[in-house]
């Protein structure tokens, strides 16, 4: 059951020092969602063995070149590559814009259906509903409008108690009621609940994305109990003036985070170019938030 997190670019604003700007692949059950496309995505991706043509959703924080200027690139790759699944992009509306002038321009048209997703519309922030999981959207502070993910599979289906079934003689045909959370009634009148038939499963799963913004307490509230933060660090403590005069966040802000929100794993993004190491930020992270890690390219989480 694939929950995996793989950074493909961690530096914010420019490449520096082998690390592109912001990119970041979620793998649940083999279908790719796509979080933030800088320049250099797809190259990175081909380089690490990650297969564009899984990629189903792509989300894109906000409109600063190091977000999303991948993004062109990646979807004209599919198109001459005869990608016939559709794709779904969320991003504020002046993306759409952007891609359907270069496709004017080009005297191109799309072989997939491509559908945009509007962020701006805050009033709807759940972004997919789906069977097993959904997706929302949350606003963060920063220089333009922007916003942070969160990924959260449903509970999972109850597990089927074997000998419990034998006990009672459940037909076939009524175990995936069961699995589903319905009482059983058995050929002499008796009313089995569905507590004694099944155990729990498995605790869902989720993942949170937070990049480009100001450090904010209120997001503890709304990331509790995530099992995978990813969170901006583009400074350190030190420079935390810098930080909040380009509505950033520190490494320091971002475990302070993680300690409120009480996540179980926190995974460090978007450094400056000014810092060619990063264990500093690293310490600096640990020393209020032990499970903090520091993403690198083709580094990869299991949820």
């Amino acid at each position: 059951m694939t929950f995996r997190f793989t950074s493909i670019g961690n530096s914010s604003a420019v490449p520096a020092y082998g690390r592109i700007p912001s990119a970041h692949i979620l793998n649940y059950k083999e279908s790719y969602f796509l979080f933030d496309c800088a320049e250099g995505t797809q190259m990175e991706m081909m380089r690490l063995g990650i297969r564009r043509s899984r990629i189903r959703h792509i989300f894109i924080s906000h409109l600063h070149g190091d977000h999303f200027l991948g993004l062109p690139g990646l979807l004209n790759t599919l198109n001459l590559l005869n990608h016939q699944k559709e794709m779904h992009v969320y991003a504020f509306p002046g993306l759409k814009e952007l891609i359907d002038m270069e496709m004017r321009i080009s005297g191109h048209q799309f072989r997939f259906p491509l559908h945009f997703h509007d962020l701006e519309d805050e009033e709807t922030p759940l972004l997919l509903d789906e069977a097993e999981y959904k997706v929302s959207s949350f606003p963060l502070v920063h220089r333009i409008p922007c916003r942070g993910f969160l990924f959260r599979e449903k509970m999972p289906p109850r597990k089927i108690r074997a000998e419990k079934l034998a006990e009672y003689a459940v037909p076939v045909e009524e175990i995936e009621k069961i699995r589903s959370g319905s009482d059983f009634l058995t050929a002499d009148g008796r009313l089995i609940p569905n507590e004694e038939l099944t155990r729990e499963g498995r605790p869902p799963r989720s993942f949170a994305y937070v990049t480009d913004t100001l450090y904010l307490e209120a997001l503890a509230e709304r990331l509790q109990g995530v099992d995978l933060l990813y969170h901006e660090a583009t400074f350190m403590e030190k420079d935390a003036q810098r930080a909040e005069e380009t509505c950033h966040s520190t490494a320091a802000q971002a475990a302070r985070i993680a300690s409120m929100a009480g996540v179980k794993k926190l995974v460090l993004g978007h450094f400056s170019a000014k810092y060619r190491d990063l264990t500093p930020l690293l310490d600096e992270a640990r020393k209020i938030f032990p499970e903090t890690y520091l993403s690198a390219p083709g580094l990869t989480f299991d949820i």
